[in-house]
């Protein structure tokens, strides 16, 4: 780790004077020892660093160090040219209106995950009774099971030694640490603990939310209230919502009663299951109502913004280790959550070190919205809600929203307008986000009055960067450093997403969707002008090592080979294209 100096702050876009001449425009100012080709950078690569790369340039202009435009882009141009023949005699080609990038992607879940799939029943240690009875349609021999299964990817397993118990058995690719002799699931019964994890979907809810059997009165009276043109009030006392009761659950006299929705960590409580630590305090036995919560103070703190599909629980983690005071989970639409739906309500999954924990919402109905709030404000453990109204996706600006679409990312934020805002809004505290990258931008977005300050893409960037504005320095990280954080990053998703085949692979997605983002990173002891500015794209370079180099490419194909250092090698058929579209540094 080393400190270095920042230079005064240059115009947005543009490079710093140096020595070796004005940078061009929109590029990362490195220096000209570290800075290469296109072909000389690859040729580096595949030789491994075992070989220099040689001086001359096979293909493109001599010099040029601009990254290649993707090939949706160049088909789209072609497209738009008019009165054009490849070559003479041949007839020309119909033109092919473009409809976006990725349309033909392929499907990201190999063919092979549901082939010779271990029945669930034998994995959860039921055997003697299947869950899906004779409409099962997984095997339930576990020998021609092991025949077909993948090789394990090593020695240890991360469920076994965390929680003394991996609960994936047979199926784990990392089977061979827990499993005896015979093929038995081993547990440490002195190490058994519950997965810490918490705002679970219970089953029960679940069943109850897909028939439309939950109440929500509190949602429905302030419907009614704004319907007139009052705004509702806060209620004297705190109604639980009601639920009708489950067909044929145990426990129930009628089908008329219907029971209220859990509370959080009532189950947990009962079960004594969650380990904890400290004093005992009413607050641990008797949950606080609604009019007792303290008032949430987060001012000052940095916020960690909520972000699709990297913003994940393991990320989080990451981000926590580094000084992020405040977690927000990712988008989660409220229709979803009201219908019950696993995948979504697995965005609200809160880890214990995430002590000052959001959801972000999305929705465009005052219905769907008050329902939703007050669901989750019984069934889940949670800090604050985020209301999104600043995604460009296509599915959500076209309802409840603030940010125009055309915009997106191709210009700089705007921190003037968001100083007014500060003025007009106070003394309600008001956060500002947007091109925060160094401890400079967070001390220049500071001062324009803001409560405190969202960070975004800079912690996809670089993680780190809490550190930084905590410390007050620039952390030339090595390579080293940064992959033993992608070795904490798949150790936290595996034991979030599981160890089984599925869990792996799913793991390894995440990664490779965070290395499209990582590789824009250019480390601190490369660059001729301090900090890297987000809307500078990083030329070819070669680094101070290997690795460094490796990190620094934008081919899929080398991110996945930095996923195969850490989870082995991919299975067959698989094909990774980042979801997020390259328009960071337009």
């Amino acid at each position: 780790m080393a400190e270095g100096a920042a230079e005064a702050p240059a115009e947005s876009g543009g490079g710093g004077d140096s020595g070796a001449g004005a940078p061009e425009r929109g590029v990362a100012p490195i220096k000209p020892q570290y800075l290469t080709t296109k072909e000389q950078f690859h040729e580096f690569l595949e030789a491994k660093g075992q070989e220099k790369p040689s001086q001359e340039i096979k293909t493109g202009d001599p010099g040029s160090n601009d990254l290649a435009e993707p090939e949706a882009k160049r088909i789209r141009l072609e497209d738009g040219q008019t009165g054009e023949v490849a070559e003479a005699g041949e007839q020309p080609q119909a033109q092919k209106r473009a409809r976006g990038q990725n349309k033909g992607r392929p499907h990201m879940k190999p063919t092979h995950y549901d082939k010779n799939r271990l029945c669930p029943s034998l994995v959860q240690d039921s055997a003697a009774k299947c869950f899906f009875g004779d409409r099962c349609r997984f095997l339930h021999d576990v020998g021609l099971y092991l025949e077909t299964k993948p090789s394990d990817l090593g020695p240890r397993c991360v469920l076994f030694e965390t929680f003394g118990r991996c609960p994936y058995g047979v199926t784990c690719r990392f089977a061979g640490a827990h499993l005896g002799p015979e093929g038995q699931n081993l547990v440490q019964e002195e190490r058994v603990q519950a997965p810490p994890v918490r705002n679970g979907l219970d089953k029960a809810l679940q069943q109850q939310l897909r028939k439309r059997k939950v109440r929500f009165e509190r949602a429905e009276q302030a419907l009614r209230q704004l319907s007139k043109g009052h705004v509702p009030g806060p209620s004297p006392e705190a109604t639980v919502p009601e639920v009708s009761g489950a067909e044929g659950a145990p426990g129930q006299d009628s089908g008329d009663t219907q029971p209220a929705v859990p509370e959080p960590g009532a189950e947990a409580l009962a079960s004594g299951s969650v380990r904890t630590c400290g004093p005992l305090t009413d607050e641990d036995i008797v949950r606080l109502r609604p009019c007792e919560k303290r008032k949430l103070d987060i001012s000052g703190k940095l916020y960690l913004a909520p972000l699709t599909t990297c913003g994940n629980l393991p990320f989080r983690r990451i981000c926590k280790r580094f000084g992020a005071d405040v977690t927000c989970g990712e988008m989660a639409v409220c229709t979803n959550l009201l219908q019950g739906q696993t995948s979504e309500w697995a965005l609200l999954r809160r880890h214990p070190c995430e002590d000052i924990f959001g959801v972000q919402l999305e929705g465009a109905f005052p219905d769907t919205m008050t329902k939703c709030a007050e669901l989750l404000n019984r069934t889940i453990e949670v800090d604050f809600v985020d209301i999104n109204v600043g995604c460009p996706i296509d599915l959500v600006y076209k309802k409840l929203h603030g940010r125009s679409r055309e915009q997106r990312y191709t210009r700089l934020a705007d921190w003037e307008y968001i100083a007014q805002c500060v003025a007009a809004a106070s003394p309600m505290p008001l956060f500002g986000n947007g091109d925060v990258l160094s401890y400079e931008d967070a001390n220049r977005a500071m001062q324009t009055g803001v409560a405190g300050v969202m960070i975004a893409r800079g912690a996809l960037l670089k993680p780190w960067l809490f550190t930084e504005i905590k410390e007050q320095r620039h952390w030339d990280i090595s390579s080293s450093e940064r992959m033993a954080i992608l070795q904490d990053f798949t150790r936290y998703g595996l034991e979030h997403w599981g160890s089984d085949t599925q869990g792996v692979e799913k793991t390894r997605r995440f990664l490779l969707e965070w290395l499209s983002f990582l590789c824009r990173y250019v480390p601190v002891g490369l660059l001729e002008r301090l900090p890297q500015r987000i809307n500078e794209r990083p030329p070819y370079y070669l680094g101070r090592d290997y690795l460094e180099t490796l990190m620094a490419s934008q081919k899929a194909a080398d991110w996945i080979r930095i996923s195969e250092m850490l989870l082995g090698p991919v299975p067959p058929n698989f094909v990774f294209l980042p979801k997020h579209k390259a328009n960071a540094y337009k």
